[in-house]
Parts: C-alpha cells; structure tokens; sequence
C-alpha cells in the first residue's frame, strides 16, 4: 500500500491488521506512532524510491498515495501534481510489472468527470472525462499511463474515482465546514438546491477490499461513494445533528454567494458548497456485491465523535 500514512491509508491499514492480512505500507517518511510496527516502510521521495525491492512477493498494490493540493501562488501549476500522481504512478505500475503483480487498486477523483452535474443526472461508469484544475487532470493522466503499462502486463488496473471522502482524522473543506458548524457559525447556504455525493472513510476501506478480492474485475474507471446524496443544507443540519446542535443556517440568493465569493477569491470553495456533484456507483456495487455499510448520518456521528475528542485533548 502507498501512502499509508495518510488519512485512508492509516484506516485500511488498521483494517488489514484487525483481519490479519499480511501487508507492506509504504511511506515517506515513518511517524514515531509507527516505529515499531515492522509493516512499515520507509521509502523517501517516491518519485526516486526503488519500488522493485518493495514490490518482491506482492500480489497486490492500493496506491493511495499522491498530491492532491498545492498552497500559495502556486496551487494550480500542474508540475508537482505531475510529479507526485503521474511520474510515480508509472515508476510503480513498470516495477509491478516486473514484480509479477497480479492487480492495482488506484484511488482516483471523481474530479476526473468534471467539477460539477446537472441535476438528475450523476457522473456513471463510462462517461467520458472532463478533468478541469491540474490535480484532476494529472488523476486522468496517472489513469490512462496506469491503464497502458497493466493493459501491456496483464494486470489488472482498478480504478476507483472517489470523491469527497470524511471521517475520523479528515482534514481541508470538510474539516472547515465541519468547524463552522460546531462553532455555531451563521450560514448562508438554507436556499441551496444541489446534491453532492460523499464516502465515509469506513465505506472507503470496504470499497478497497472489496476490489482487492473480486475474482474478476475490468480494467476500468468505477465511482464510488455513499448511497445517498446530500444537499448542502442537509449536510449542514445532519452535521449540527451529529454535534448536538442546532444549525444556523439564513438565506442568500445563490447567485449573490457566487458574485461575493468571486470579489473575495474564493469562488473555487464557494462553488464547490453551491453546485451538484453526483456520482452513480451502481457498476461497481454490481461488480463486486459491495454496498456501503455506513449510512451518511452513521458516518457524520463518527465524525463528530472523533472531533469532540480532538478537542478535549
């Protein structure tokens, strides 16, 4: 596994370790907490690492590993995305190819479809890519390089297109809406119409082992996500909910919010709580036979558990 140390990574690995599934995970650099846990590996700048001596006796890869924000000025240049999702994405599948490995599991974005849905119509297995900023488009490039190199091996090369994953440990938009809320901010999102689709990290690790175990799987790009849905003043009242609170939502014309959000230079996270994202994940549930053990209100508790502890900390 790559990218072990991140936010899916540290779940799935505690999962295999609960069922004890033998298992490598590969990090940069390793934590104190992680020390002495003889899974672990260190591997430096991937971009660099010798992947062939980690690869030896692997029948199967989860690449989670990858950039997927750039601070400051420059966080649309597209060279450390390339460097981090495709350059490294292509020095793995070539070892795994020589390793002899079986199947990869990539974590890819649903991001790769587009940035937003019409209403009623979900992004689906097979719709054509539309990738906008440069970490969607270095995903999209790190899944065609990923799907020639396997395609010539005969590996399989499962593509998971996530999006918006939260849960215990979740960090950026999510953790910051989650914060607004807790801190019973006012809102100005009651007259949003939209539907975003999230996945619970829990629902996210089942995901991964179910592609791991499918006896036969396409080569081919698979969304994944909750079974429901949410608008974002449902999740904005569920959240609430979760922390015990009353949420504090007023309303703004839609139109305003964006009009405001492009005068501040925020119009990119604006758009992002003000549009639809939808994905349909009924090719991979047919599949494999996976369906997502967690309902979004079980995920948001976790969540909200998870917060209130860090903050009695």
């Amino acid at each position: 596994m790559t990218g072990a140390g991140g936010f899916i990574g540290r779940a799935l690995c505690a999962r295999l370790a609960s069922t004890r599934v033998p298992h490598v995970a590969a990090v940069r650099t390793i934590s104190r907490h992680d020390a002495k846990r003889a899974e672990y590996v260190a591997l430096g700048d991937f971009a660099a690492a010798d992947w062939q001596d980690v690869l030896t006796g692997v029948d199967a890869i989860v690449h989670l590993a990858g950039r997927a924000h750039v601070r400051g000025r420059d966080a649309d240049a597209p060279t450390p995305y390339i460097v981090a999702n495709v350059h490294v994405t292509r020095r793995l599948a070539e070892a795994a190819a020589r390793c002899g490995v079986r199947r990869i599991v990539f974590a890819s974005s649903v991001k790769v479809y587009g940035e937003a849905t019409e209403p009623g119509r979900a992004f689906r297995a097979g719709d054509a890519s539309a990738p906008q900023d440069a970490y969607a488009k270095s995903k999209a490039e790190a899944e065609r390089v990923l799907g020639e190199i396997c395609g010539a091996h005969g590996i399989d090369a499962i593509v998971l297109r996530f999006p918006l994953t939260y849960g215990p440990g979740v960090k950026g938009n999510f953790l910051a809406l989650l914060e607004a809320v807790a801190h019973e901010r006012r809102l100005p999102l009651a007259g949003i119409v939209n539907r975003r689709s999230f996945l619970y990290l829990g629902n996210a690790v089942s995901a991964i082992e179910a592609a791991l175990i499918a006896p036969t799987l396409p080569s081919e790009a698979l969304p994944v996500a909750d079974a429901k849905p949410v608008s974002t003043p449902e999740l904005v009242t569920k959240l609430a909910l979760a922390l015990r609170l009353q949420s504090r939502l007023y309303y703004v014309p839609a139109p305003l919010l964006r009009a405001a959000a492009a005068l501040s230079g925020r119009r990119t996270a604006v758009d992002r709580l003000l549009d639809s994202l939808e994905v349909d994940a009924l090719r991979f549930r047919s599949l494999t036979g996976w369906s997502p053990s967690y309902s979004i209100d079980a995920g948001l508790a976790a969540t909200a558990a998870w917060w209130r502890m860090r903050r009695a900390l």
